[in-house]
């Protein structure tokens, strides 16, 4: 207890700096207007901003995405609420009973509850962060490449396990973004695979042109599809806070929700989208009248609210402590942690005590900010919603493009970008969900690599991964959970979970 009082001194130490300060803010800000801006998600903005992180310290680069990731859970709430448009994936949820409230004349108690529950859920989730860092940084300095090789296939199987629809079209994005991740040269020998001789892909697809595609690009055309209603928007907002009964009601909502997320933003594959989905599920389930959801229940947006958030702070503790990304954000994570020269895993908390416990601290203050920031520009953000979308659709799609074009000065990027978009629009229409290919896409060169290492230290013998303890353990865990999600009366109830009545 003394250890984590005196590490979280040394935490607020850093990430009150005045530099860091800004840094956390400006990322709360940013993420809040891009939840808020309908089609650009945290992911394609982490994307567009990496390549500004080059000339910051590290320690602020990462504070300021952190802030950005946790913002735009904030913001996609007030599109969901006012205009019926998820902001972004994880706040598709609060628009079943957010948008109800707000036709109804309730936006502001919505808009309220959804900042109040947010705010708990992340003090909650950065306390979870703190009390586990060191626990389970212990348990993966015990990790040789088997066992890296096995916790990564597990990654993977819960991915496919948490993944809404069919099992067996996961598994094939999965399959995918590892053939993908494939792309450009061997590891070790350096020898060409699969680039069909073009010299822009002798190195590989670039993450950011998947992940922007697939996510960025293909948000706003399916976007386009939908015509909204702007009633709320253009109408005066009134009555910001909450009632007493409205409180009352919430706050069971908001602590069932606060720890359905704190554990499934560590697992895997799961994150802010499948916490939010869960928690909303569970309301309706433990609701006296589930009846009332999709009419403007209050708990229909408290639940969810926090448990998005929750998740989006826990999912830190994988990459952190293990060195593996349970999402596609924290997969970008690696990757700027990667620029500088930062090598995710145990070794972040004993080699770099200020960057761990410097971005701990930090999210709990980015959250006390987003509460400031949320609520008292709830106006500002209504009339950032009234500019007509002919006009902020094509200007989100340019500032893409120059994000992908700055990072190689490469107009291929740009075409490769353009060309995943396609195939991310037809993804979702034939409802296969991208997440898993990207993780995929992120964990394959890890994979080959730990396989590689693994076959070596055992001089090609593969029953090293069974030999193992821990290994042995991990694939066990995987194939369960594989053949529990093909259980055909599994596999029926499972789709139910994700069909809203």
């Amino acid at each position: 207890m003394t250890d984590l009082l005196a590490n979280l001194a040394l935490g607020f130490g850093v990430a009150f700096s005045p530099a860091n300060l800004a840094f956390c803010t400006l990322g709360a800000l940013v993420g809040t207007l891009i939840g808020v801006l309908p089609g650009v998600g945290p992911l394609a903005t982490i994307a567009m901003l990496l390549p500004i992180t080059f000339g910051l310290p590290p320690v602020g680069a990462l504070i300021m995405l952190a802030g950005i990731y946790y913002g735009a859970q904030y913001g996609g709430s007030t599109t969901s609420i006012l205009v019926n448009i998820p902001g972004e994936a994880a706040s598709v949820v609060t628009t079943l009973d957010g948008h109800q409230m707000a036709r109804q004349g309730r936006a502001g108690p919505a808009l309220a509850i959804s900042a109040i529950g947010s705010f708990f859920a992340g003090t909650v989730a950065t306390v979870l962060v703190a009390a586990l860092g060191a626990p389970l940084t212990s348990i993966a300095l015990l990790f040789g490449p088997a066992e890296y090789f096995s916790l990564m296939v597990l990654g993977l199987i819960f991915a496919v396990v948490l993944a809404k629809g069919s099992v067996v079209k996961a598994l094939a994005m999965i399959l995918l973004g590892l053939m993908l991740s494939m792309v450009g040269s061997d590891i070790e020998t350096g020898q060409s695979r699969m680039s069909f001789d073009i010299p822009e892909m002798a190195d590989g697809i670039g993450f950011v042109t998947v992940a922007m595609g697939v996510f960025g690009f293909a948000e706003i055309m399916r976007n386009l599809e939908h015509t909204s209603s702007r009633d709320v928007v253009n109408a005066k907002l009134t009555g910001l806070m909450p009632t007493w009964p409205d409180l009352k009601a919430c706050a069971p909502a908001i602590g069932r929700g606060t720890l359905l997320g704190s554990i499934l933003g560590i697992l895997p594959g799961g994150g802010a989208v499948i916490a939010a989905f869960a928690a909303y599920t569970f309301e309706k389930k433990v609701a006296k009248d589930p009846s009332r959801f999709g009419r403007g229940a209050i708990e229909g947006v408290a639940a969810p609210e926090s448990a998005n958030n929750a998740a989006a702070q826990t999912s830190f503790i994988p990459l952190l402590t293990l060195g593996i990304p349970p999402n596609a954000v924290m997969a970008l994570m690696v990757g700027a942690m990667t620029i500088h020269g930062i090598v995710p895993g145990p070794q972040v908390m004993t080699k770099q005590p200020e960057l761990f416990w410097g971005m701990i601290a930090s999210m709990w203050l980015g959250n006390a900010m987003l509460v400031v920031i949320n609520l008292p520009l709830v106006g500002v953000w209504v009339r950032l919603l009234r500019v007509p979308y002919r006009l902020l659709y094509p200007a989100i799609m340019m500032f893409c493009a120059i994000g992908v074009y700055s990072i190689n000065n490469s107009p291929f990027d740009v075409i490769m970008t353009a060309a995943f978009g396609l195939v991310g629009y037809w993804l979702a229409k034939h409802d296969f969900e991208p997440a898993p290919m990207l993780l995929g896409f992120v964990l394959g060169p890890l994979m080959e690599e730990n396989l590689r290492r693994a076959m070596l230290i055992a001089r090609g013998d593969p029953s090293t991964f069974l030999t193992r303890p821990i290994s042995a353990g991990l694939l066990a865990v995987a194939t369960l959970l594989l053949i529990v999600a093909l259980l055909p009366m599994i596999r029926q109830k499972r789709d139910e979970v994700f069909v809203e009545d």
